[in-house]
């Protein structure tokens, strides 16, 4: 292809490209030095102008000029701002399901409908995996159109199995038992029953939430403290109720059987006593 060459008619016009520039701009003193000319293709050419507008560091305004075959007039075919090399750039643009963190969803919050959500799929849709199919007729029984696909269900359980309610935790790691032998695990239904749960113990902190086999907190059914001595000196109790004192009633006078009524009165306060 051969080169362009330079169009003199349209690269002296920069008078005509800055005022095509200071017509959209916000204010005319947004348009600041003459940058260069770039020949586009055959009479047409772009004038680059300096944006001094705050907030645009680098960007340039880009004005086209074209001339018909044989003309000597130079018209104006777009002005518009441009960033350049050294431009201050918004982030790219990235999804809604991409930046969504959790924690992110509050009161009143809806989120889109996702149509090709591949964590999900339909409820009566065969994946020739047996327990997956299983799980899908219950879920359809239950009248939900989607249930998770393999791909969702493994998603969640590797969250929740490197999460804070799975074995690496530092609550789990000091733990004398794990909660697969707890008597406050209600197993998961389907397939993730043999590796998650839902604590029901309300002294436990994971109280309400997902935790795995293999996780484990203070809050055991079967563990317990191990009792320390006490600060306290121990003392002989008042009335030692396990103490008995035999005693022959054949041989016993009337007037011994009177003290010992006595004293079992004295003793239990409140007890009849018959003479």
């Amino acid at each position: 292809m051969p080169a362009v060459t330079a169009d003199a008619v349209l690269d002296a016009a920069v008078e005509l490209a800055r005022a095509a520039a200071q017509d959209v701009a916000v204010s005319r003193d947004d348009v600041g030095e003459h940058l260069g000319v770039v020949t586009e293709t055959e009479r047409v050419v772009s004038h680059r102008f300096a944006c001094l507008a705050r907030g645009y560091r680098g960007w340039e305004w880009t004005v086209t000029l074209a001339r018909v075959p044989r003309g000597r007039t130079a018209t104006v075919s777009e002005a518009e701002l441009l960033p350049g090399a050294d431009s201050i750039l918004a982030p790219p643009w990235v999804p809604w399901s991409e930046r969504l963190q959790p924690g992110d969803l509050r009161a009143g919050d809806v989120l889109p409908y996702l149509l090709d959500d591949d964590r999900l799929e339909p409820g009566y849709e065969a994946t020739d995996d047996e327990d997956a199919d299983a799980l899908a007729v219950v879920e359809l029984g239950l009248g939900r159109e989607r249930v998770l696909s393999a791909r969702g269900r493994a998603e969640a359980a590797e969250r929740w199995y490197t999460g804070s309610n799975g074995p690496t935790a530092p609550i789990a790691l000091t733990a004398a038992a794990p909660c697969s032998t707890c008597a406050f695990l209600l197993p998961l239904a389907g397939s993730l029953r043999t590796v998650f749960g839902v604590c029901a113990n309300e002294w436990s902190p994971d109280d309400g939430r997902v935790v795995s086999m293999d996780h484990g907190c203070g809050a055991h059914s079967q563990t317990d403290v191990e009792q320390g001595p006490s600060d306290w000196p121990e003392s002989e109790p008042a009335f030692d109720e396990r103490r008995l004192e035999m005693v022959d009633l054949a041989t016993v006078t009337p007037e011994v059987a009177v003290d010992l009524a006595t004293e079992i009165a004295e003793a239990e306060p409140g007890a009849d006593v018959e003479q």
